[in-house]
C-alpha cells in the first residue's frame, strides 16, 4: 500500500493536474468511480495507473470485477495519499491515471459523421464537459475543440463528461477557419448557435436540421464574432420564452444538438 503523501510518485500524479504536466507526460487524471467504470468498459487500453483506498475498492464490487476481467491491476493507497493525487477537495476513493487519446479532424471526417459539435474559445471547463456530454447524449459523431478553447484534459472537463470522454471521438487544438473548411468541404453545413441569429423553430420546421450539421459554439461571454457568422450556413438563437437574461452554454448547445438529433431521426 502507498501510504506516502510526499512520495515522488504521489507527485507526479498530483501534477497532471496541471497542463503542463499533462504535455509533458501525455496522460490525464481520472478521479471517480463512474469515470473509471466508463474507462474500463469502453477503453480499457487507456489505463495507465489504477489507484484506490480499501475501503473505496470494497464499496465498488463491480468496479473491482471490471478490472479483473480487464487484468487491470489496483495499488491501494491510503486516504491522505489519495487526498494529495486528487484535484477534488472531497475525492470519491478511486483514481486512474489515462493516456490522453485525440483524434485528428481529418479522421473524425473520414468516417463520415453527421451530426457534430465545434466549439470556439469555450473556456469554461464545466461547460466543455456538459457539452461533451449533451453530444454523447444527443448521438453526435464527435466533439472538436479548437485551439483557443480549454484543454480537453483538464481535469474539471473530464469531470463534466462523466465518462462520455470516452464514448466519442474528441478532437482539439486545429485553427476553426481550417476545421469548417474542410468540414463544409466533407458536405457537412455549419450552424452557427448565437443570439443574434434566427429563430430555431423556424429552422425545424423548414427542414433545415435534418441534413449532416456541424453546430458552432462560442465563447461564454463574448459569443461568435462577425468573422464566425460569414463563416457558416446559417446562424441560429434558441429562443428564450420566459424572463431570463441569457441561456447557459452548455443548456443551449443540448437543446441544438438534440433539435438535430430529432430532424434527422424522424
Amino acid at each position: 500500500m502507498i501510504d506516502n503523501p510526499r512520495s515522488p510518485r504521489v507527485r507526479a500524479v498530483a501534477k497532471l493536474a496541471k497542463r503542463e504536466a499533462r504535455s509533458e507526460t501525455g496522460l490525464f487524471l481520472l478521479e471517480g468511480p463512474q469515470a473509471v467504470s466508463e474507462a474500463l468498459q469502453f477503453r480499457p487500453d487507456l489505463l495507465v495507473d489504477l489507484f484506490a483506498t480499501p475501503t473505496a475498492w470494497e464499496k465498488h464490487s463491480d468496479l473491482a470485477a471490471a478490472a479483473q476481467t480487464e487484468g487491470v491491476e489496483v495499488e491501494f493507497v491510503t486516504e491522505s495519499v489519495l487526498d494529495a493525487m486528487a484535484d477534488t477537495v472531497t475525492p470519491q476513493g478511486v483514481i486512474a491515471v489515462c493516456r490522453q487519446f485525440l483524434r485528428s479532424v481529418d479522421d473524425i471526417l473520414a468516417e463520415g459523421p453527421r451530426l457534430l459539435a465545434l466549439l470556439e474559445e469555450v473556456r469554461d471547463p464545466g461547460n466543455a464537459g456538459t457539452i461533451i456530454r449533451a453530444a454523447d447524449s444527443a448521438g453526435a459523431d464527435a466533439v472538436i475543440l479548437t485551439g483557443r478553447s480549454v484543454d480537453v484534459y483538464n481535469p474539471k472537463v473530464v469531470r463534466s463528461t462523466t465518462g462520455s470522454l470516452f464514448h466519442l471521438p474528441v478532437a482539439a487544438g486545429a485553427e476553426l477557419g481550417s476545421v469548417i473548411d474542410r468540414v463544409k468541404a466533407a458536405g457537412i453545413q455549419v450552424i452557427a448557435a448565437d443570439i443574434k441569429g434566427g429563430d430555431l423553430l423556424a429552422a425545424r420546421n423548414s427542414g433545415a436540421l435534418a441534413g449532416p450539421t456541424a453546430w458552432l459554439f462560442g465563447n461564454e461571454a463574448r459569443g461568435l464574432t462577425d468573422e464566425h457568422y460569414s463563416l457558416a450556413d446559417w446562424v441560429i438563437s434558441v429562443p428564450i420564452y420566459g424572463h431570463a437574461e441569457s441561456m447557459n452554454l452548455a443548456t443551449a448547445a443540448s437543446v441544438c444538438l438534440y433539435e438535430s438529433a430529432f430532424a434527422q431521426r424522424s
